[in-house]
């Protein structure tokens, strides 16, 4: 929990609650349905939380801003994204239901109010949003078709409407097709930890 003050030290106090709660609902849902790889539950908060604020370094979402979390499995990057922007509406989509589950348990279980679930295929998912959120379910090209259906025209923030998603590693070739209009965000430059050293942001944005 201390990682994340470390970095985000203007948090509410009801922030700093929902945050410090995730651990023991993220150790107790992950024994029943595995959401987090068992050996890396205890780096809950760098690799998982944390990485997910990583979105927040690049982007402010201005208050009223509506997002997809999809392919979210137990709700990142989602959940925390939710925690930290509560004036942000936040629908997080998944293929596997038993995850959806999890996702909506721990959201419910810290109050979030600016979240709702759905489980259902990318395809399926109809609803527009000024924004999607994704850790790396799939390579960008793939995603790009999928969401484009779910961008909306109306811009309401700084950066235009668009997909952001975490990756890692070598992301050259992936970029390639979408190079004029992909900004990459390397996460060293904004957290410390080793972990984040190949660790990305990148942006797509979406025109009509």
């Amino acid at each position: 929990m201390d990682i994340i003050l470390k970095y985000f030290p203007e948090l509410t106090d009801i922030q700093k609650e929902q945050f410090a709660a995730l651990y023991d609902l993220y150790t107790d849902w992950n024994s029943k349905i595995n959401v987090i790889s068992r050996k890396d539950i205890t780096n809950l908060y760098e690799h998982h939380v944390l990485h997910s604020l990583g979105i927040a370094k690049v982007i402010h979402f201005k208050s009223g801003t509506s997002l997809m979390d999809l392919g979210t499995g137990g709700g990142f990057p989602g959940i925390p994204l939710a925690i930290l922007f509560p004036e942000c509406r936040f629908h997080l989509v998944d293929s596997i239901g038993k995850k959806v589950k999890v996702a909506t348990e721990i959201a419910q279980a810290i109050g979030l109010k600016n979240i709702t679930t759905r489980h259902c295929r990318a395809e399926e998912e109809k609803q527009q949003f000024d924004f999607v959120v994704s850790r790396a379910v799939m390579p960008l090209t793939d995603l790009l078709k999928i969401i484009r259906k779910n961008i909306r025209k109306e811009q309401i923030n700084a950066l235009p409407n668009g997909l952001i998603c975490l990756k890692g590693g070598e992301l050259e070739n992936e970029i390639m097709p979408v190079k004029h209009k992909a900004f990459i965000y390397d996460l060293k430059d904004y957290f410390d930890e080793e972990y984040f050293e190949t660790k990305k942001v990148v942006y797509v944005t979406i025109n009509g």
